[in-house]
């Protein structure tokens, strides 16, 4: 089993809670507010991914928790595809989706990454 005690102590957890974090920040503001069903689908897909990584290390066996990093990257590229849009729709600024992207990208592979880890144990 991982060696993680708990899931705080996950990297990518925590740069997906801080990640979530701006991204309810970032659909407060401008005309992202009166967008209830995409500001709805993003702040959904943002917790989704630190929420699986969490479920994920509760699981009893790797394999389990490698499932739910599986969901978790799932969400990631959910929350890619929102942020297209809120930048289509000038709901966000290129600076803003440059650096959402970004740390979605990081969140990703240190997701993948311990994934690919769990199966090869």
């Amino acid at each position: 089993m991982a060696t993680f005690k708990k899931f705080e102590d996950i990297q990518a957890w925590q740069k997906a809670r801080r990640l979530t974090k701006r991204i309810y920040k970032i659909t407060k503001e401008g005309d992202f507010v009166k967008d209830f069903d995409l500001k709805s689908q993003i702040r959904r897909s943002g917790v989704s991914i630190m929420a699986n990584i969490a479920e994920g290390q509760g699981r009893r066996t790797d394999k389990e928790f490698a499932n739910f990093l599986n969901f978790s990257l799932g969400s990631t590229a959910e929350t890619k595809s929102h942020i297209y849009v809120a930048l289509d729709l000038n709901y966000i600024k290129q600076d803003d989706f440059n650096e959402i992207y970004e740390k979605l990208d990081e969140i990703g592979k240190m997701t993948l990454a311990l994934c690919n880890h769990l199966r090869n144990l």
